[in-house]
């Protein structure tokens, strides 16, 4: 049963974190003290699903690229996906295009400045809400990610599942608690960089840490227990064969519509099989011969393999260049691109693995 901390606890809590942020916290990134909303959002759905030694990186490229959310709106929508290109869950980019257009069109181009508001926005919920809320227009909303769920259940000793209702309930509702209403961007971004480079998930810095007098965690000895989860993600295996298909000089590519993975992006012509399937076989799949027609597979390599993990699937690649005597006709969906012009397309990183391999040779 979860036991609520005292008050006194809680102001200690409060009290020592923002001690921490004034005379220890040395982490820096580039849109910390940022006070413009786009910015704030642009980096908060970057760093939504990657870690931010990859973001930065990404943020900077971003934000030189689209400095405003007017040239975002405008963008087409391949040349934002290709500065997306390598950061995954291309969801969030897509939702991004949306929101932006969405406050140029509806709102006159004004990132609005209220919770609820912002929070109805496409792709944002309640901690990027949150975060945009306090650090761009002071409003009083506590974080709740990772690292807060992390930091509260060691120095609280919360035992409760964190990836469960009731327990994300308890942790939002104490973060609220917690939440320094008076500098409420100051204290959700001292949480977050506490979590982040003291409390972190593996080798906390306990030593180092100014509230280990009263982590109960760190008092019982449970810090690696801490915090806990229910579930365990159950990771789906995909094997995905791509036909690399080259006439004079130019490669067959086609866009993934579906709502699935790497939605949008491009690929080469697929069969997707339960399995993994050989060559020889995949040569006499009825979908390769309705993609060829009458034409003759001049020659074909052997197979490349490549894995990509996702956060819920594993996915297994085969590559196989297939080189025809005629352009292959399979209707509309295909499209051919000149060899030197794949850099232009936005591929999922499986794909741009194979690619850096010189796949002619």
């Amino acid at each position: 049963m979860f036991t609520p901390p005292s008050s006194l606890s809680k102001k200690a809590f409060t009290k020592g974190l923002l001690e921490w942020n004034r005379e220890q916290n040395t982490r820096e990134m580039p849109w910390k003290g940022e006070k413009d909303p786009y910015r704030i959002w642009i980096s908060e759905i970057i760093l939504q699903q990657t870690r931010v030694e990859q973001g930065l990186a990404y943020y900077k490229n971003f934000i030189r690229t689209f400095p405003t959310i007017q040239q975002l709106a405008k963008a087409p929508d391949e040349k934002v996906f290709k500065c997306w290109e390598g950061l995954g869950y291309y969801s969030r980019c897509r939702n991004l295009l949306t929101t932006a257009r969405f406050i140029v069109k509806e709102k006159k181009g004004v990132f609005p400045d209220q919770y609820e508001e912002i929070l109805q926005l496409k792709g944002i919920g309640p901690y990027t809400a949150a975060a945009i809320g306090s650090f761009a227009f002071k409003l009083p909303y506590a974080v709740v990610d990772g690292n807060v769920f992390r930091v509260l259940s060691r120095y609280f000793g919360i035992d409760l599942a964190t990836d469960t209702t009731e327990g994300k309930k308890i942790f939002s509702s104490l973060a609220q608690e917690l939440l320094d209403t008076k500098q409420p961007g100051p204290y959700n971004q001292a949480i977050m960089d506490f979590g982040a480079v003291i409390c972190k998930p593996a080798t906390p810095l306990c030593k180092n840490c100014m509230l280990r007098k009263k982590c109960v965690a760190l008092q019982q000895k449970r810090v690696d227990a801490l915090p806990v989860k229910q579930k365990k993600t159950k990771i789906r295996e995909r094997w995905l064969n791509y036909f690399v298909l080259i006439y004079k000089e130019e490669v067959a590519i086609q866009q993934r519509i579906a709502k699935d993975i790497w939605q949008d992006l491009f690929e080469f012509p697929l069969i997707e099989t339960a399995k993994a399937v050989t060559k020889e076989k995949l040569l006499k799949s009825a979908p390769l011969k309705k993609w060829m027609g009458d034409a003759v597979i001049l020659k074909t390599s052997a197979p490349v393999t490549g894995r990509q993990l996702l956060s819920h699937q594993l996915i297994h690649g085969q590559f196989i260049i297939l080189y025809p005597d005629r352009k292959p006709d399979p209707g509309s969906g295909w499209q051919w691109v000149k060899e030197n012009k794949l850099g232009a397309y936005s591929f999922p990183g499986l794909i741009n693995q194979y690619l850096d391999t010189d796949f002619r040779k």
